[in-house]
């Protein structure tokens, strides 16, 4: 499975045969990429695509000197089981417990869900 990860302003995607996408939504502000929104088709899920658009993400911010500031729940997850990625993060996130990152990871996800039955 050839993936091809492309880039449009601060938007990473991949685009699928059937025209849908997976993206990763991204805002740079003053040293900083945030990881805002991973969005994956529903059919796609369970398959690795939002990791590869994270590490894209990481080692464009990485190579660009910016440090990384996970927003959406997936970036957390990302960072709470990958250790070693860790070392890109804002400063603030780098010396977070494991019980920390669950409680970080909890939170986002629940903050997800209030916005989604907002706009339901």
């Amino acid at each position: 499975m050839e993936l091809e990860v492309k880039k449009a302003g601060g938007v990473y995607y991949i685009k699928f045969e059937d025209g849908s996408k997976a993206y990763l939504a991204t805002e740079v502000e003053g040293g900083v990429m945030k990881l805002v929104e991973t969005y994956v088709p529903e059919s796609r899920r369970g398959h690795g695509y939002a990791r590869v658009l994270v590490e894209r993400a990481i080692e464009d911010a990485a190579r660009s000197g910016l440090k990384v500031l996970p927003i959406c729940s997936y970036a957390v997850w990302y960072f709470m089981k990958n250790r070693d990625r860790r070392g890109v993060l804002v400063d603030e996130l780098k010396s977070l417990s494991d019980d920390d990152w669950a409680r970080l990871y909890e939170a986002r996800r629940a903050a997800e869900a209030a916005k989604r039955s907002g706009e339901a």
